[in-house]
């Protein structure tokens, strides 16, 4: 079972380093991550999907992280409203006879042309892995040259039930 875990940590060498080796030692397969800054300077946030087996397994990795020097918090928001968006770049064989066809794939996807060469034209999608692997799919047909991900970020939605407890405060 795939899981979304988020790390806020203090951005500092090594960091990210001892907690992908936590993750290797207890031998979770990575599927995806990534890093990036926060709204809070000297703050950044990773978010992994990793492969889990059993569940008791991913309370315990939870635990674990959460003890490492430079980790502030660890979420596991797998089973939580959450946004989470992903971004693809794809090199399309794509003759100049055919790239209408291709845009007319592309377009309800929303992807933008962000290149476009003799024979080959490049998308950019972003939304849901879901999303892009749809995308891929229709595409595939017409011969990907290259291939890009970003890999997963994603956070918890506010759910309604916080909006009107956080409007009734400012009352």
């Amino acid at each position: 079972m795939k899981r979304i875990i988020t790390v806020t940590v203090i951005n500092q060498s090594g960091v990210l380093n001892r907690v992908t080796g936590l993750l290797m030692k207890r031998q979770f397969n990575i599927e995806s991550i990534t890093v990036g800054h926060t709204e809070q300077p000297g703050i950044s946030k990773m978010t992994f999907i990793v492969n889990v087996e059993d569940e008791g397994k991913i309370e315990q990795l939870v635990k674990q992280l959460s003890k490492q020097i430079d980790v502030i918090k660890v979420n596991d928001i797998t089973d939580k409203s959450t946004v989470i968006r992903e971004l693809a770049l794809i090199k399309v064989v794509a003759p100049p006879n055919l790239r209408g066809e291709i845009n007319s794939i592309v377009d309800p996807f929303r992807g933008q042309v962000i290149d476009i060469g003799k024979n080959v034209v490049t998308y950019q999608v972003v939304g849901s892995p879901e999303k892009i692997d749809a995308f891929i799919e229709l595409v595939k047909p017409y011969g990907i040259k290259e291939l890009t991900r970003t890999g997963v970020t994603a956070f918890v939605r506010d759910s309604q039930l916080q909006q009107k407890t956080q409007l009734s405060l400012l009352q």
